[in-house]
């Protein structure tokens, strides 16, 4: 399962809204296109956002149709679908992905299918060989707001970074019925669409930050994305969960920032 956060207020004056997309972008050169996670507010990756067009990067931020898509097909297929037609409408080329717990398997299906597309791939708790749920088994305890509470808070190394706002949405969105079957729909979508046989036939350069601490992809998973992959590297943040931009801002923004320039991206 993945993080919820509310997009800040700042973040969301500008979400640009057009042609079926809504998203928001800053800065001039080449496009880093950041993929959220199923319950992951835009904000979650504010410090990339606000740091990257200063390094001559146009970083652009889709709103994955999570809630709009039917749900039959609310599937990683179908957001790596999307995600192909809104590079499509922006006419973006040699992009780089970045992508958090869902949004990392998004990207890396989309890597995939479309290489040609995707000069570097970044994933971070990224779900694709393993993923624990965030809720559980889903329904018995989704009116109970302090169990909530206590798997948000799982989420982070410093539960103190679950904030009343985080938990409040993903309490809300637990006992939402609808959005309920969809999250549960997307998780075992998730699960189902395994990506151990694909990983070592794809030679993206691919960056892989990962929690020590993190529990909802622990460690070992970031080891095996490692393994498999080809032409990957493997960086740690301490004291860290699943949401390394989040809890970690500063150190994410270096090991990309380093890794982008290190291979000339």
């Amino acid at each position: 399962m993945h993080i919820f956060a509310n997009k800040s207020i700042t973040m969301e004056k500008e979400l640009i809204k057009e042609e079926g997309f809504s998203y928001i972008e800053k800065g001039e050169g080449r496009p880093i296109i950041i993929l959220h996670g199923l319950m992951g507010g835009l904000s979650n990756f504010q410090g990339v956002f606000e740091h990257f067009p200063l390094k001559n990067y146009k970083v652009i931020i889709p709103e994955l149709p999570v809630d709009s898509t039917p749900i039959l097909k609310t599937n990683v297929a179908t957001f790596s679908k999307f995600v192909k037609e809104f590079i499509d409408f922006k006419n973006l080329k040699d992009v780089i992905l970045l992508g958090n717990s869902l949004g990392g398997h998004v990207g890396l299906l989309f890597t995939r299918d479309y290489p040609e597309l995707v000069s570097g791939l970044i994933i971070t708790g990224s779900s694709g060989l393993y993923e624990k749920s965030l809720i559980g088994d889903g329904y018995p305890k989704r009116g109970n707001y302090e169990y909530i509470q206590m798997k948000a808070e799982e989420v982070f190394y410093d539960p103190k970074v679950a904030t009343k706002e985080i938990v409040d949405e993903v309490f809300a969105s637990v006992n939402d019925r609808e959005k309920l079957i969809r999250t549960l729909s997307l998780a075992k979508s998730a699960i189902r669409h395994n990506m151990a046989d694909d990983l070592p036939k794809m030679e993206t350069k691919t960056l892989i930050i990962w929690g020590r601490q993190d529990v909802v992809t622990p460690p070992n998973v970031g080891e095996d994305f490692n393994s498999l992959l080809p032409n990957s590297d493997l960086i740690w943040i301490d004291k860290c969960g699943h949401a390394p931009m989040m809890e970690h801002p500063n150190d994410f923004n270096e090991i990309m920032e380093n890794w982008l320039l290190k291979n000339k991206l």
